[in-house]
């Protein structure tokens, strides 16, 4: 039987190609990515929702390296699409050659978007992932070269599709010809699209802090102030930050908490000298809710060690100019 794997995001665009393909009597397995930037949360649900075989695979430490310096560079903030593309490719490939499919297949469509699904772009991914003639976009097939799976009769070209632009009124009438329901509006779902959080990521690179895994989770959370070169101080917004950076808090990190008002959970990750928990304490008291004009006692616990500071609030140009 021949086989194929999808790359799937969990879009109406692969799950439409995953039926298409489907319906040429392949199996079909797809394969979705995780990284801190983006889950597969999405393409785990669409998935179950069609009976599709899924693998979820994290590629966290490629994808950093492609990160940090992407050849053909970033989109508008930090969205190194061309690159990320032809990674997941890369991976698609030797997922394929690994379980004995044939030939690997996604949802693109041909000028969806105009900087990573142009011709010459689909042709860059392609050629760069090391498996040009294997990669099938079934949505705009008949507008692109045949691979070796149609030359060699494994796929029914005649039965693929010729779409291209940003239009969806053909993939609106497919999915109700399929009988697709309750699919997910497009959306990118990258964070390396949102510009706050490419801020503080370009930030931590920059100061070449990144030296786990977590420190890009903490970038999802709080109000980041850099200090000084080698201090960064994340402050909690609310309840649902509070409770995520304690999850995140490691033995190494100064942790500062209000011991009567209520306020934020503050993290200094890898901890600082005294003028650095000085100013910790400062920033906690300026976003709880003491009063602005009085001093107020800040709990601080580095490892299995505690200490109290008593101060009043960080003055507010000063949060001006250190926060990302």
């Amino acid at each position: 039987m021949v086989k194929a794997i999808a790359l799937f995001s969990g879009g109406l665009d692969s799950i439409l190609a995953a039926e298409i393909i489907r319906r040429q009597n392949i199996e079909v397995t797809g394969l979705s990515y995780e990284t801190p930037f983006f889950t597969a949360e999405k393409a785990r649900d669409a998935a179950a929702k069609i009976n599709l075989p899924l693998l979820v695979e994290n590629f966290t430490t490629d994808h950093l390296v492609m990160l940090k310096s992407p050849r053909y560079g970033y989109g508008k903030n930090m969205n190194p699409c061309i690159d990320c593309h032809t990674l997941m490719l890369k991976f698609a490939g030797r997922k394929m050659e690994e379980t004995g499919a044939d030939f690997i297949f996604t949802g693109e469509v041909l000028g969806q978007r105009p900087m990573s699904q142009g011709k010459q772009s689909l042709y860059i991914v392609a050629k760069n992932s090391g498996y040009a003639d294997y990669i099938l976009r079934p949505l705009s097939a008949l507008l692109l070269e045949p691979i070796k799976a149609e030359r060699e009769g494994k796929v029914d070209r005649s039965r693929l599709l010729a779409i291209q632009g940003r239009g969806r009124k053909i993939q609106m009438q497919l999915a109700d010809e399929f009988g697709i329901k309750n699919y997910s509006p497009p959306a990118g779902g990258c964070l390396l699209t949102d510009a706050i959080f490419t801020k503080r990521l370009r930030d931590l690179f920059s100061h070449e802090e990144d030296r786990q895994i977590r420190d890009i989770e903490l970038l999802k959370y709080g109000r980041h102030f850099r200090i000084n070169d080698n201090c960064k101080i994340i402050v909690g917004r609310n309840k649902a930050d509070n409770t995520a950076l304690k999850t995140l808090v490691r033995e190494e990190d100064l942790v500062l908490f209000m011991a009567e008002f209520p306020g934020p959970q503050v993290v200094v990750p890898y901890g600082g000298d005294d003028s650095v928990r000085n100013t910790a304490a400062a920033l906690c008291v300026r976003y709880s809710d003491a009063p602005d004009d009085q001093e107020a006692k800040v709990l601080c616990r580095k490892g299995s060690r505690s200490t109290t500071v008593i101060t009043k609030a960080a003055a507010r140009e000063d949060c001006e100019r250190w926060i990302i």
